[in-house]
């Protein structure tokens, strides 16, 4: 009779045991599918943050293009007003008019380029901040991923030693979802 009741309480503490694994392993997992959910969220904030930052640049590049043609139009008409001086005062004043206006033009794209390359570098910063949330989420999510397999591993080898380390191993998981938002280091 005693060993039948010893017997019994070792099989109501296997079933304990193996009922605590199940709920920390659907606990790592519900964990783990959130982390898959971030992880995703900033890998694709990053790639949309490239593109923009892509475009940003290419816009800037335009905007150089078109500004060089003009520095480089009012030259050409600066150099053929040098060669008009004392002659039709007129043509010289329509001169004039064109390189004031070529002027504004330069200035106008030289500060619409500063405008565009201040978007373009916050894009990048944007993009650096997404990219190293979305790595501490793949950490976390490689931590939680081996913690599920040990405690699978540890209820079919009634081994407990694998889901302490399991347990630990979770722990790691969860300290990179947390890093993941607040970025400790």
């Amino acid at each position: 009779m005693p060993e039948q009741k010893q017997e019994q309480t070792q099989e109501q503490k296997n079933t304990r045991w193996t009922t605590l694994v199940a709920l920390s392993t659907a606990a790592m997992a519900v964990l783990a599918a959130l982390t898959t959910l971030y992880m995703g969220k900033f890998s694709s904030r990053t790639i949309l943050a490239q593109a923009q930052e892509s475009d940003q640049w290419n816009f800037y590049q335009a905007k150089s293009i078109k500004g060089h043609t003009y520095v480089m139009q009012k030259q050409f008409l600066e150099l053929q007003l040098m060669g008009m001086k004392g002659r039709q005062r007129d043509v010289a004043e329509k001169y004039e008019k064109t390189i004031h206006g070529y002027d504004e033009n330069i200035k106008r794209y030289d500060k619409e380029k500063k405008e565009i390359s201040d978007k373009a570098e916050a894009l990048e910063k944007e993009k650096g901040i997404s990219q190293t949330r979305g790595g501490k989420f793949a950490f976390g999510l490689i931590f939680l991923q081996i913690a599920i397999m040990l405690s699978s591993i540890a209820v079919i080898t009634k081994k407990r030693p694998l889901w302490y380390m399991g347990l630990a191993l979770s722990s790691a998981g969860l300290f990179f979802f947390m890093d993941g938002f607040w970025l400790f280091y």
